[in-house]
Formats: C-alpha cells, structure tokens, sequence
C-alpha cells in the first residue's frame, strides 16, 4: 500500500509538473503577442507602466489561464502518460497487479483539484477580473459600452412595452420614444414623445413634445405638451449593451438578470443562458478529456508520441468545434441552452464509457 501512495504522488506530481510548465509557456506566447500589438496603443495613451502591469495584464492572465485549463490538462496527459506507456512503467504498473482502474485515482485527485479550481474562476474570478480589464480598455483603450441598434424594442413588464427609434449614450438623450399598456382587450394608455432625456441628478426622464393618450373602448382621451418630467420603469441600462455582458458577471448575477429578464418577457435571455450552463460543464469537461486522454495514451504502440499526440489533438479540437457549434445554434437556433451546451459532454462522455470499457479488457 505504501509503494501504492508513491506512485500515486509520482503521478500527481508529473501531472501537475507538466500542466504548469505548458500552460506557463503558452501564457508567455500570449501575453508577448497581446503586447506586440497593443504596445503602440498604450504608447500613444501614456499609460503608466504600473497601470498596464495591475490595470491590464493582471486581470488579463486569469482569463486565458481558466481558457486554456481544459486543453492543456488533456495535453499534459497525453504527454507524460505516452512517456509513461513508452518507457514501459505502465506494464509495471498492470504486471504488479494494479488495476487500469486503480491507476486512475491519482489522474482523478487531480482532476478533483484542476476542476475546483476552473470552476471558481469561471464562476467568480474571471467576471471581476473581466470587468476591471473592461473598465481599463473603457479608460485608456477603446469603447466598451455602445448604444444598441436604432429602433430599440424592450418589453419592460408583462404588459407593458418601450420604443426608442435611436438611443444616444453620449448625451443620454433618445429619439422617437413610445410607451405602451396593454390588457386583454388592447392598448389602455400610450405616451409618445419627440425626445427623452435621462436626467441623472433628479433620477427622472424629460421628455420633450409629448402626447398621453387613454382609451377605453371606442372613447378617447389625450393630453399634449411640450415638456414633462416623469418617472418610468425604463432604465439606461435596458437602451445600451456591454461588450461580453455576460462574461463580466458572476454565475449569481447572471441568474437574477435571467429571472429579471424572463419577468419581462425579453429575447435576450438565451445567450445568458448558454453562459451560465458553459459554466456548469468546465469542470465535467476536463473530467472527460482527461479519462480520454489516459485511455488513449495508456497502451504502448510502435509509432510513439507521435501518435498519441496526434489522436489527442484530433479529440481536442473536435470536441472545441462540437462546443461553438451548439452554443450557436442555442443563441440562436431555437434550441434548448441546457441540451445545446451538454451535447458535447454527453457525446465524449459515452466515448470516454466505451474507451473505458476497451482499456479494460
């Protein structure tokens, strides 16, 4: 049992040993190109050194080291696990009468580990890193906040809706505003106005050449003028849109948006959705590659790595290209986010079953 414990540390420790030293690598090619070609931005802002390092890169790395977990885990292990099958150690391993099975538990440990770790990024981590990168490149960089498309259509409670022919941010002023109650039997009240202004102190809208109409069966009633100041239950935020929304709030923000957004009846839910589920399966998908990873690589063939390195990249890439491609079509294909987004799992799942189920015998 003891000699069991030292090679379940040998393998933890080459494990971790060859994730970290790969993932460091690929983090320094990224961080050399992202720098390249933003180095003469920064230039031409002068931004502080200081600023780039804290402001920027700090918040930068978590994001592409929770992106890249997934795939170098499954190329650290096909890596050393091909060394370990060429130098023969995993016949020893089975010869001495350790089970495939048993070999596993070390890999699973740190899986365990690597997984937990990927899920409070995701989950909590990268949405405050995401949003301090965002209010850096907001400062010194390039706009991240942008009016939405003209001819703005919210729907702001269940029966109640809003119109803005063209939102502009900058002044905080719309064009050709509308809002509509409705009941069973139609329309109850309308007001229409030529402009709508937010005005941020008084924590009220100004509209400008306004008209209030109320109907009730055939009669009629309306008001005209050319400046009032009303509340509404329209805010800024429903006319405007920020680059990866969803990205920059934690899991528990995105549910209380979603419930916010489905009380309203708004379209926008799905790719929120898709967010919030892409989550949940991070972890599950490196649980998978990896038993993929070490079912491929755990038998000892003439070709090498070679072969093993190339049947890896082949799993890796499908199973990205699987994952876009469903997230697509829940955005927009109409198709449910939970079964666009676990497809992926499901499918290299019952691979990683029959795989399982192959090495064994």
């Amino acid at each position: 049992m003891k000699a069991l414990k030292i090679l379940d540390r040998y393998i933890i420790r080459k494990f971790l040993v060859t994730f970290v030293v790969a993932l460091a690598l690929i983090i320094a090619i990224v961080i050399a190109v992202d720098l390249s070609e933003n180095i003469q931005g920064f230039l031409d802002k002068n931004v502080p050194v200081g600023k780039i390092i804290t402001g920027y890169y700090l918040n930068f790395i978590p994001y592409f080291v929770n992106l890249f977990i997934p795939l170098f885990t499954f190329i650290s292990v096909i890596f050393f696990t091909s060394k370990l099958s060429g130098n023969s150690e995993i016949i020893a391993m089975t010869n001495g009468g350790m089970s495939f099975y048993r070999m596993l538990y070390p890999y699973l440990l740190t899986i365990l580990l690597l997984g937990s770790v990927s899920f409070y990024m995701d989950n909590y981590m990268i949405p405050k890193t995401s949003k301090n990168m965002m209010i850096f490149k907001e400062q010194y960089v390039s706009r991240q906040v942008h009016s939405k498309d003209m001819d703005t259509h919210i729907r702001l409670s269940p029966n109640s809706y809003a119109y803005v022919h063209f939102w502009d941010m900058d002044n905080l002023l719309g064009y050709s505003f509308w809002y509509e109650v409705m009941d069973d039997k139609g329309v109850r009240y309308q007001l229409s106005a030529q402009t709508i202004h937010w005005d941020s102190v008084a924590g009220q809208w100004n509209l400008n050449r306004y008209t209030k109409r109320w109907f009730n069966g055939r009669a009629e009633r309306f008001e005209q003028g050319e400046k009032m100041d009303t509340v509404l239950p329209l805010k800024v935020s429903d006319l405007v849109y920020i680059k990866r929304g969803a990205e920059i709030m934690t899991t528990p923000e995105i549910r209380r948006f979603v419930q916010e957004e489905r009380a309203k009846g708004s379209d926008n839910i799905p790719m929120y959705e898709v967010e919030l589920q892409r989550r949940m399966t991070g972890p599950v998908s490196v649980l998978i590659l990896t038993i993929v990873g070490v079912c491929v690589t755990s038998r000892k063939t003439r070709e090498g790595m070679g072969l093993h390195l190339l049947l890896g990249l082949v799993i890796t890439f499908s199973f990205v290209l699987l994952q876009q491609m469903s997230q697509v079509f829940a955005v927009y294909g109409g198709v449910s986010p939970l079964l666009s987004v676990w497809i992926p799992d499901m499918i290299y799942g019952a691979l990683c079953v029959v795989l399982l189920v192959y090495v064994k015998k």
